[in-house]
C-alpha cells in the first residue's frame, strides 16, 4: 500500500530526514518507533502530504504519488490521528465527527437530526458510549481521543497512521482501540501506528521499523526481536537501565503534605493521602479513577466539596494555585500544552513562569536574569535546545517536558506533584526525567507521580496509593509492590 525510498527531508540548520526507506501492506499494521527527535513526525507529516520530501520517492496503493497537500492526501484515502487533538471544543461530538463532511438535505442545510443519528451509529459501532449531542469541551481527553479516532473513521480509509493514540487512555478504552484496528486490518487497511508503549507494539502489531537521528536504523517481524533487542535499536540503552536506581537509601522523612477526606464534585469521593518528605510515591488506577482530580484539588486549581489540605500539619485555608506555590507545592500538568506550556513563548519565560517576582515587577522585569536563570536550568536538566530563547513549540515532547519540570523543581520545596510526566516522551527522556524524580527526592522533596503505566509505577515508586471512581482502594508498601497488586486495587469492587 505505501513504499517510500531515499526519502529525505531538512529544515534551517537541521536534517530531519536522511535517505529513509520502509514499506508498508495493505492488511498490516506496522509499528513505527524512536527517540523524540527520531524523525518520525517528520516521515509521518511526508506520507500525509503535510511535507514534500527533499529527495525520494512515495509509492501509494501501487503508484507514484506526489500530493499537492494533506486534503489531497486525505481524498485518497490517507488519514493522520495525531497526538495533538484537532477539535472544536465548543462543537457537539457528532458536529466533530463530521466537519468538513456536515449531513445535509434537500435544501443543502445541515440536517443536525441526521447528523446527530449517523455519529450515534458509528460510536456505537466502533463501542464508544459517548453522547452525540455532548460538547467536546465537555468531555474527558480519553473520550476526546475516542472522538478523533471516530472522525477518520468516517472516511474511505487506505492507509491510517495513528501518533501516540493510548497516550490519554488505558484499560476498556484500549482493548476497543485494539479491536477496532484489527478489524480494519482484517479489511485490508495498512495502518502506522506509532508508540512509546512497547508492550502494545508487541500486542498488536505484524513488523516495527526503528527511526533513529533521521535514519532508518532495521525493520523486524515481531516475533523476531525482543522487548530489549527493539529498546538497544532505538536508544542503545538496556532495558534494565531504564529505570535508574536511586543513590540515596535513606528512609522517608515526616509527612509534609496530607490530603484529608477530599471531595470533588463528580470525580473524588472522601480521598486521602499522605506525602512525605524525599520519597516517590505512585498514584495509579484506571483512566476516570478521579486521580488527576485529586491532584489538582490538591493544588488550588479545582474546588474541593469538602474535605482539606494539610502542610505541615496545619490546615491550609484559601487554597488556590498562589497559595500552593506559595507552599512550595508544584504541579506538572497531563496536558503539557493546553494547561502547561506558554507555547508561544521562549524556553527562559517558561522556565520563569511561577517565579515572575523573583525578576522584577512591571517594566523593570530583568529579562538579562531571567535568560541566566534558564541557562543553568537547561544545563542541570539537560535540556536540549539552542539556548534560552528558543521557542518551545520547536522542541521535542521530551525536552518540552522537561522544561516543566524545571519551572515547578525550581518552587516546589514541599511537593512536586507529577501527571503522567513521561506521557508521549521517548524512552531517552523518560530515563532523564526518572533521574530528575530522584533528585528531587534526594533533596527531600516529596514527590508524587501519577502514571497510567503500570511498568513506571513498579519501577519508581516507593509507595503506592490506589484510586478508582473517586475512591482510594488500598496503599502498597515497596515490598508489596507489582503489577499485579496493582491491577488487583485498581479493579476492586466497591463497597455499597
Amino acid at each position: 500500500m505505501l513504499s517510500l525510498q531515499g526519502i529525505s527531508k531538512g529544515f534551517p540548520g537541521v536534517k530531519a530526514l536522511t535517505d529513509v526507506s520502509l514499506d508498508v501492506a495493505a492488511g498490516e499494521i506496522h509499528a513505527l518507533v524512536g527517540e523524540n527527535g527520531a524523525g518520525k513526525s517528520t516521515l509521518t507529516r511526508v506520507i500525509a502530504g503535510v511535507f514534500q520530501p527533499d529527495a525520494g520517492t512515495v509509492r501509494f496503493d501501487g503508484r507514484e504519488t506526489v500530493w499537492k497537500g494533506p486534503g489531497d492526501a486525505k481524498r485518497h484515502g490517507v488519514h493522520v490521528i495525531y497526538q495533538e487533538f484537532v477539535l472544536f471544543p465548543h462543537l457537539s461530538v457528532a458536529e466533530n465527527i463530521f466537519v468538513g463532511h456536515e449531513r445535509r438535505n434537500r435544501l443543502g442545510l445541515i440536517d443536525h437530526g441526521r447528523t446527530r443519528r449517523d455519529a450515534k451509529e458509528l460510536l456505537a459501532r466502533f463501542g464508544i458510549d459517548i453522547d452525540p449531542e455532548a460538547l467536546v469541551r465537555d468531555l474527558s481527553v480519553a473520550d476526546q481521543q475516542m472522538v478523533e479516532i471516530a472522525k477518520a473513521l468516517v472516511h474511505d480509509v487506505k492507509l491510517l497512521i495513528l501518533d501516540e493514540p493510548t497516550a490519554v487512555i488505558s484499560g476498556r478504552e484500549v482493548d476497543v482501540l485494539f479491536d477496532r484496528l484489527r478489524r480494519l486490518k482484517q479489511q485490508g487497511v495498512a495502518i502506522v501506528y506509532i508508540s512509546h508503549r512497547l508492550e502494545e507494539i508487541f500486542a498488536l502489531c505484524d513488523r516495527v521499523s526503528v527511526l533513529k537521528d533521521g535514519n532508518h536504523v532495521a525493520t523486524r517481524t515481531i516475533d523476531e526481536v525482543t522487548r530489549d533487542q527493539l529498546i538497544a535499536l532505538m536508544v542503545g540503552r538496556n532495558l534494565a537501565e531504564l529505570f535508574p536506581v536511586r543513590r540515596s537509601a535513606k528512609a522517608p522523612g515526616p509527612v509534609v503534605v496530607a490530603a484529608r477526606n477530599v471531595e470533588v464534585s463528580g470525580r473524588v469521593r472522601g480521598a486521602s493521602i499522605e506525602l512525605r518528605a524525599g520519597e516517590i510515591t505512585g498514584l495509579a488506577g484506571m483512566v476516570g479513577a478521579g486521580r488527576s482530580e485529586l491532584a489538582l484539588a490538591m493544588f488550588g486549581a479545582i474546588p474541593m466539596r469538602s474535605g482539606s489540605l494539610v502542610v505541615d500539619g496545619r490546615e491550609v485555608s484559601g487554597l488556590s494555585p498562589r497559595r500552593a506555590i506559595d507552599l512550595g507545592i508544584g504541579l506538572v500538568t497531563e496536558d503539557r500544552k493546553g494547561q502547561g506550556l506558554a507555547m508561544l513563548l521562549d524556553v527562559a519565560a517558561n522556565v520563569s513562569a511561577s517565579t515572575l517576582n523573583e525578576f522584577g515587577r512591571g517594566w523593570r522585569f530583568d529579562r538579562a536574569r531571567e535568560k541566566r536563570v534558564a541557562e543553568q536550568e537547561i544545563a542541570s536538566y539537560r535540556i536540549a535546545c539552542r539556548g534560552p530563547s528558543t521557542p518551545v513549540s520547536v522542541m521535542s515532547g521530551g525536552n518540552q517536558q522537561k522544561v516543566l519540570v524545571a519551572r515547578w523543581a525550581r518552587t516546589s520545596t514541599r511537593l512536586l506533584i507529577l501527571d503522567e510526566p513521561t506521557r508521549g516522551v521517548d524512552v531517552g527522556a523518560k530515563t532523564e526525567i526518572y533521574r530528575i524524580m530522584h533528585e528531587l527526592a534526594d533533596r527531600g522533596v516529596a514527590v508524587l507521580m501519577i502514571s497510567s503505566e503500570l511498568p513506571e509505577i513498579v519501577g519508581m515508586s516507593e509507595r503506592v496509593v490506589v484510586m478508582r471512581e473517586g475512591v482510594v482502594t488500598g496503599e502498597l508498601s515497596k515490598s508489596e509492590i507489582s503489577e499485579e497488586a496493582v491491577v488487583e486495587l485498581a479493579t476492586r469492587r466497591l463497597a455499597g
